[in-house]
């Protein structure tokens, strides 16, 4: 479930229900909104700036017409800066098909401009990814490391043994906040109030399905 909402049907549930599962996913997942895309940036990718078209709507996720893919080898380096501050609370990652997906993410926080080099040292957090081609997937972040974030990078290290590695889209849930020159702090909220943080808390780090099951971040 959209960053650790518990969603509970009971005998009579209607299904009108997974239309509104569907709004509030989407909400939830609308961060891309706030990607400052003019320095949005790809190391490696095979056609320049083609990672601005994988961090689009969630309705959209399905897309196939747009991707990013690497060129020299199979990794790839996301540098992502937010215009405000940012709580990151889940990920969604849809890969390229069979060996072309990323197996792995690792997740670097207020570190702009990172290198190849630079991703030698030890992320935030990292993920094993599993094959997801529909974004039925959640992971989880450790939400105490990623609060207060303005740039998140992602580096995707290997595949499932294809030389390039391929992504056809990346969703980031979570909530964004921007400051004023006068010093205050305005919330928006990417998600409803009902996806709680004290839900998340319950679950930090961990792996997800919308449709239930769930696993260990590693």
């Amino acid at each position: 479930m959209p960053c650790g909402r518990d969603h509970e049907h009971g005998a009579g549930c209607d299904h009108g229900a997974a239309g509104q599962l569907g709004e509030e996913i989407g909400l939830a997942y609308s961060l891309y909104q706030r990607i400052d895309m003019a320095n949005l940036n790809c190391l490696n990718e095979t056609e320049e700036d083609s990672v601005k078209s994988i961090f689009r709507p969630w309705e959209r996720r399905l897309e196939k017409e747009n991707w990013v893919e690497s060129d020299a080898d199979e990794e790839l380096l996301i540098n992502i800066p937010f215009t405000g501050n940012v709580k990151l609370k889940g990920l969604i990652i849809i890969g390229g098909e069979e060996e072309t997906h990323p197996d792995k993410v690792r997740l670097f926080k207020n570190r702009p401009n990172m290198t190849f080099d630079d991703a030698e040292s030890a992320p935030e957090q990292e993920f094993t990814l599993v094959r997801d081609s529909d974004g039925t997937v959640e992971y989880k972040t450790k939400i105490v490391k990623f609060s207060s974030l303005h740039h998140l990078t992602l580096h995707f290290p290997s595949n499932f043994g294809d030389d390039k590695t391929k992504i056809y889209y990346i969703g980031l849930c979570g909530e964004w906040t921007k400051s004023d020159r006068v010093g205050v702090v305005n919330a928006v909220y990417e998600a409803r109030p009902m996806l709680e943080d004290h839900k998340q808390d319950l679950q930090d780090g961990g792996v997800s399905s919308f449709g239930g099951g769930g696993g260990p971040a590693f």
